[in-house]
């Protein structure tokens, strides 16, 4: 049998243990601190791109869905209930499409999400 004396007493390997943990959070706390700050300069780059996109986008779709309801409104040229059938059919395609996109983009976000995932 070989006995093996270690200079160190229990004490000082548990304080080195605290230590390395210590440092192993500080290191995971400074690496979430970082990505959460590039993805914050991300989003203030892209936030305002967003947001003039959104409007452009909403006035061209305004102004297409009007576009839309008057050629329906020429298919029913002789009845007086010709604008609200117009609305109508349009009003159940467009909630038929934006249903089809918000089930996308609810996938996409539960796919790839906004939270870190090289800290977490």
């Amino acid at each position: 049998m070989h006995e093996v004396h270690n200079a160190r007493s229990l004490s000082a390997i548990i304080a080195e243990i605290k230590e390395e943990l210590k440092e192993f959070v500080q290191t995971r706390i400074a690496l979430f601190k970082n990505e959460a700050q590039q993805k914050i300069k991300m989003l203030k780059i892209a936030a305002p791109l967003g947001a003039l996109g959104v409007l452009l986008i909403s006035t061209a779709y305004l102004l297409f869905v009007l576009a839309l309801v008057g050629l329906a409104v020429a298919f029913f040229h002789d009845n007086p209930y010709r604008w609200c059938f117009a609305f109508a059919i349009v009003g159940v395609g467009m909630a038929v499409l934006g249903g089809l996109a918000a089930y996308f983009a609810k996938r996409e976000f539960e796919l790839k999400g906004l939270m870190p995932k090289k800290t977490l």
